[in-house]
């Protein structure tokens, strides 16, 4: 099984939500899985006209700057591509994912590669693939009317069809004693 750990706390020390997706990708590992890491921290391009045209292009009509904007969406699309689990570690950054994380799903959310367009609406591509999501937060409950990373996370996943999404959470962490332990076991109960 290959697992893709993407983390996208700007935290690297001190994050609860690495330290959890640690754990499910100890976890995995042991059972045999393959882990590759993608770590955000360090920032994503933003979706550019360049990015966009290039959808509308014939590729042997490309400029260098479609050539350049899709090159990294390419890569992150064939690695997610080769994964069988996806372990996604988020914190709750003013109510929604990071920027960063935000900037990952537009780069991968390609029509004919992660989804396509049929006269019944959008269909996921990437069936039969699991997530994993991990979120943190210091104060907001996850799935509460104030938590628009949870369901964003749910939706996006569902939309390239990963639909076999399980939650690990460790919320509320300034408010409630214990969150982080809780969701280090459910980490490592993780088959």
């Amino acid at each position: 099984m290959n697992v893709l750990v993407i983390n996208s706390s700007a935290r690297t020390q001190a994050s609860s939500s690495r330290q959890i997706t640690q754990q499910v990708a100890d976890s995995l590992s042991a059972k045999g899985a393959t882990i590759h890491e993608r770590d955000l921290s360090q920032g994503m391009p933003f979706v550019t006209e360049d990015w966009v045209m290039a959808g509308f292009t014939d590729p042997s009509e490309w400029t260098e700057g479609m050539q350049e904007a899709r090159t990294t969406s390419d890569r992150l699309i064939a690695e997610l591509k080769s994964a069988d689990t996806l372990v996604i570690g988020a914190p709750i950054y003013n109510f929604g994912v990071p920027a960063v994380l935000k900037a990952y799903f537009d780069q991968i959310c390609r029509a004919g590669d992660t989804f396509s367009y049929t006269e019944n609406g959008p269909v996921g591509l990437l069936e039969g693939k699991r997530a994993i999501i991990v979120i943190s937060s210091g104060g907001v409950p996850v799935d509460s009317p104030v938590d628009f990373a949870t369901p964003w996370l749910r939706q996006v996943l569902n939309f390239i069809g990963i639909t076999d999404v399980q939650v690990i959470s460790a919320d509320q962490q300034m408010t409630a004693e214990g969150r982080v332990d809780t969701a280090l076991e459910a980490a490592r109960a993780i088959a």
